[in-house]
């Protein structure tokens, strides 16, 4: 487990170090949860224009409870792994460039694991009406890598947080299909 937490630590300089002073701007943008509601507003219209009434209040019900479930079991995990984050680790101080400030734990990502749930459960209840659906997959993948270049994530946070959104989106979309 060490190995794989050095690993994590070592490709997180490494990205890290990537971003240049050109791109922070763009990187803090992205990284900001408030920026990304018209992108929300615009799955509940979606919904309601390309689903019967019925399924298009059970996808909103859905994906808001999907958004709540998704960060109460990230902020279970994240008190219980208590993995400190790349921005606050001692030993990275002066290396790590740090665009935002965050105080909780690490381990996994809030922000990777509700962008994924949320994101995959449209596509999953949408994919037969719109065909340029899967698109929405950039959001997710941006929203994560955001994390990396503002200094606040490691690599296997985003990862793990990724997989667990996407888990609970297949569930969910399942659960509909089973309520509907």
């Amino acid at each position: 487990m060490d190995q794989i937490l050095d690993w994590d630590k070592e490709l997180f300089l490494y990205l890290n170090g990537l971003s240049t002073g050109n791109w922070d701007y763009f990187w803090v943008t992205i990284t900001k949860i408030e920026n990304w509601i018209p992108l929300y507003i615009l799955f509940f219209i979606l919904y309601w224009k390309k689903l019967p009434r019925k399924k298009a209040l059970f996808a909103t019900l859905a994906t808001l409870a999907i958004m709540g479930v998704t960060l109460g079991i990230t902020t279970l995990v994240k008190n219980y792994v208590t993995r400190i984050r790349p921005s606050n680790e001692p030993d990275l101080k002066g290396i790590v460039r740090v665009l935002q400030e965050a105080t909780d734990f690490s381990f996994f990502s809030g922000h990777s694991a509700v962008s994924f749930a949320v994101s995959i459960f449209v596509i999953l209840v949408l994919k037969e009406h719109t065909k340029w659906i899967w698109l929405i997959l950039i959001w997710p993948l941006l929203f994560a890598l955001s994390r990396i270049f503002v200094g606040v994530h490691y690599p296997g946070d985003l990862l793990i947080g990724a997989l667990v959104g996407t888990l609970l989106a297949i569930i969910s979309r399942r659960f509909l299909r089973t309520i509907l």
